[in-house]
């Protein structure tokens, strides 16, 4: 069986996780000095340039120097809830378009201009993605005293928000 059929429900599965985990959370809440809405913009915006291809990536419009980093208390634009989940649907069209596009050869291949192979940058992501993803919904949990719905295996992605 072809990896991309085998791979694309994952990710569905983690993109569909973050979509819960933006509506669950506080985005003024902090976590070390830091708004949770710039974690999460940390997050996606590392996915969107690593997960196909950093050598050829284009910054998104709204992207000011800094914003994207955990380090620099860069806090201009302030990023919405809505920004943030418009921001994660334009990722998942482009991830699964590019899932989609991709054959089991080229998986094992780099991207132009890039030394990984492409299936090191998704798995990197993943391992990036989720665990910012998880300490977002630490801080929630802590606050709300509730889980966030993750979909795992076994789970199907559903509208439920809260365990």
């Amino acid at each position: 069986m072809p990896l991309s059929p085998l791979m694309r429900p994952r990710v569905e599965a983690t993109l569909h996780n973050a979509r819960v985990m933006l509506l669950t959370f506080d985005p003024q809440a902090e976590l070390f000095g830091m708004p949770l809405w710039k974690h999460a913009y940390h997050m996606l915006h590392s996915c969107d340039r690593w997960f196909i291809n950093p050598a050829r990536y284009e910054e998104p419009p709204f992207h000011a120097p800094g914003l994207n980093s955990l380090d620099e208390p860069m806090f201009e634009p302030q990023l919405t809830r809505e920004d943030l989940l418009a921001y994660l649907e334009t990722i998942r069209a482009k991830v699964l378009a590019y899932m989609d596009a991709t054959t089991d050869e080229q998986w094992a291949q780099p991207p132009e201009g890039y030394p990984a192979t492409r299936l090191e940058l998704l798995l990197g992501q993943f391992q990036h993605f989720c665990g910012h993803m998880g300490n977002i919904n630490a801080v929630t949990m802590q606050r709300t005293g509730k889980w966030p719905r993750m979909v795992g295996m076994e789970w199907q992605i559903s509208s439920q928000l809260w365990e």
